[in-house]
Formats: structure tokens, C-alpha cells, sequence
């Protein structure tokens, strides 16, 4: 069986630590302008979607166009059942 030598668990520990505070510095400096980029991104996506429905449709002149609600039918005159009186028995 091959034991660790301490040398190499200290070069390991070294090692992770290392980049474990690379990456910390990293987003520290970097993250901001990540960040700011992403959310440029996605504003301008929003703004693109706002402005393709905000868009008036042109009509071609002479064409009429109606637009209506559907009226929606009342069936209120449905039978739903009969009634039935019921009288307290004490």
C-alpha cells in the first residue's frame, strides 16, 4: 500500500487553496463587469420585444378593418334540477 508522503498532501492543500483564492480574486475584479455586460444583454432583449409589440401595424389605405368582442350567450335558463321543500322533523 503506498502512503502519502507530506510533502504531497502539502503541494494538494497548496494547490486547491491556490485556486480556490484565484477564483475568489477573479470574480472580485471580474464579476462587476460580468455582471454589467449580462444585464446590458438582457435589457436590450427586452427592448427588442417591447419595441416589436409596440409597433403600430400599418393598414393599406381603403382597408377597413372592425374588430369586435364576441358576445358571450347566457344559458341561465338551464334546468338544473327541481326543487324540493324539505320540512325540519323534530
Amino acid at each position: 500500500m503506498h502512503e502519502a508522503s507530506f510533502e504531497s498532501i502539502l503541494k494538494t492543500v497548496l494547490i486547491i487553496l491556490l485556486i480556490y483564492f484565484g477564483f475568489k480574486i477573479f470574480i472580485k475584479w471580474f464579476g462587476p463587469l460580468i455582471l454589467k455586460w449580462f444585464l446590458k444583454r438582457i435589457g436590450q432583449k427586452f427592448q427588442q420585444q417591447f419595441n416589436n409589440q409596440a409597433a403600430p401595424k400599418t393598414q393599406k389605405k381603403g382597408e377597413v378593418k372592425i374588430e369586435t368582442d364576441i358576445p358571450k350567450t347566457s344559458n341561465s335558463n338551464k334546468k338544473v334540477g327541481e326543487y324540493i321543500d324539505f320540512e325540519e322533523i323534530d
